[in-house]
């Protein structure tokens, strides 16, 4: 069979990818070389490149499947399928001018935009009615108002960076995470399609692991009945009896965001012994 050949991002949102893999169950290991990481599993050929570069190379078919931002792949206009949204690394687009200009007066001039999103700028600049020269940056792109920049096209993640090189947003043009994407060629080779399910499989278990925890509680028969249709769960609770038929344990996963609300009613409803513990992974 033929290895699937991945290529995952080097950068902001390489430790989170790193993660994820390591939470699935799949180890990547460094080599000499930096940009070629070995992996357990025997079947998949890993590769590190910039993010920018992840959707063309897909779609020129040279690799199979990868991660890259959702910006990225609307900068490039890739053609390629995406598997899933991460929702790993959220960021918006966003266009900001320094603190003392006034978004009124952006009409009145021809605007010097920093930008490394050429393509997305360009549509965004036309839409708006802006007369501009767009000028590509390579990162750091914050830094070039006011001197040689009127206005910045960037992505920002609480918005801080910009502040602090005293720029405010005027919009924010698009939001973006990190995506799983994968080759048209690929998503027609039955082997590899295969691989890239198994991936996507693992990484919606590890997602939506980090979303829940496991309560366990023990409850007396008279509160069973009570308590058992209130509990949140994602199908039903697990119930088994207690020795001595002096109760039930009782097993639930639930939203993390859930649990301070829900411990001190199951308590004042007559749980007992609560414990939480984290999930590796949640299979549905």
């Amino acid at each position: 069979m033929e290895k699937l050949r991945l290529l995952i991002p080097k950068g902001r949102i390489l430790n989170s990818i790193l993660e994820l893999f390591r939470d699935s169950g799949i180890v990547l290991r460094a080599t000499e070389r930096g940009y070629r990481p070995l992996s357990s599993l025997q079947w998949l050929d890993v590769k590190i490149m910039k993010p920018q570069n992840i959707g063309e190379l897909l779609e020129l078919g040279s690799h199979d499947a990868g991660f890259t931002g959702y910006d990225w792949l609307q900068e490039t206009h890739a053609d390629v399928e995406t598997v899933m949204d991460l929702g790993l690394d959220p960021v918006s687009i966003v266009s900001a001018i320094p603190e003392k200009f006034e978004p009124a007066t952006l009409v009145q001039k021809e605007l010097v935009v920093a930008t490394e999103y050429i393509n997305i700028a360009k549509a965004w600049l036309d839409t708006k009615g802006y007369r501009y020269r767009l000028l590509r940056t390579y990162g750091a792109t914050e830094v070039f108002p006011p001197d040689d920049a009127d206005m910045v096209i960037d992505n920002s993640s609480t918005g801080e960076t910009l502040r602090e090189n005293g720029l405010k947003v005027v919009d924010t043009i698009l939001t973006s995470s990190t995506y799983f994407v994968s080759s048209k060629q690929a998503m027609e080779n039955p082997d590899k399609r295969m691989y890239i399910d198994q991936l996507a499989m693992l990484f919606t278990a590890v997602l939506d692991a980090r979303e829940r925890v496991m309560l366990e509680m023990n409850i007396s028969k008279a509160a069973l009945s009570s308590l058992a249709g209130k509990l949140p769960c994602m199908r039903s609770p697990t119930i088994a009896p207690l020795y001595e038929q002096s109760g039930y344990a009782v097993k639930i996963a639930v939203k993390r965001n859930e649990v301070p609300q829900l411990i001190p009613l199951l308590k004042t409803m007559g749980a007992t012994d609560i414990v939480e513990y984290e999930l590796r992974k949640v299979i549905l």
